[in-house]
């Protein structure tokens, strides 16, 4: 089998315990059970953190008690044809931002806001006064068919917005939501997605999400 030949790869993801983090959620930690500096055999560590932490997948089960959990979902529906939509709005992502979009069912969208230019993802405290995806913008992506949506911050929805409109209309029918993605120095233009979870049971897990063309 030949190898696969890409002309480059981007690394989108935030380091775990690198990220802010979303009010409410654990407080990622690492910690040293055994240490070769300190005479023992090997290096050995525990962590605990939230499955929402840094990049990462939402899957249904985040707001339907009986959606599909991430490790139900086969491989394939983490590697996806990806279009990377620049939002011009400073304050939400609005359906005039998908227009033109070439994309199929099945693929994924990711949109670049100013959640990017404003380097949101690399300050370790949370800023309420992000970029979000409109209600009607996540209504858009059910009508086109795409199979998951990204976005440059830690969350979809508005801040402080109790009824969490994007994510339901989203989760609700089937699309994955991968939030905390850095698209600060990605192009808008196509590429392959591939976002692998961790094979948790549960409503969310981390991944390593990475483009390519």
């Amino acid at each position: 089998m030949k190898p696969l030949h890409f002309e480059a790869i981007y690394d989108i993801s935030v380091r775990l315990g690198g990220a802010p983090l979303y009010p409410g959620d654990p407080i990622y930690c690492r910690q040293m059970v055994s240490k070769i500096e300190s005479g023992d055999r090997f290096n050995l560590s525990k962590v605990t953190f939230s499955a929402h932490a840094g990049t990462h997948l939402d899957s249904p089960a985040h707001f339907l008690s009986r959606g599909k959990a991430i490790d139900e979902y086969p491989p394939q529906r983490f590697i996806l044809p990806a279009h990377v939509l620049t939002a011009k709005d400073s304050r939400c992502i609005k359906p005039s931002d998908l227009k033109g979009v070439a994309a199929n069912p099945g693929d994924a969208l990711l949109f670049k806001t100013d959640n990017s230019r404003r380097g949101l993802l690399k300050k370790t405290s949370f800023s309420e006064d992000y970029v979000f995806l409109a209600p009607e913008t996540a209504e858009r992506c059910v009508e086109l068919g795409i199979s998951l949506a990204g976005i440059d911050y830690m969350s979809v929805d508005r801040f402080g917005d109790p009824s969490y409109p994007a994510h339901k209309m989203l989760l609700e029918n089937d699309i994955l939501i991968l939030e905390g993605i850095n698209l600060e120095d990605i192009s808008p233009g196509s590429y392959l997605l591939l976002c692998l979870p961790l094979k948790l049971e549960g409503e969310a897990a981390p991944v390593r999400a990475v483009l390519m063309r």
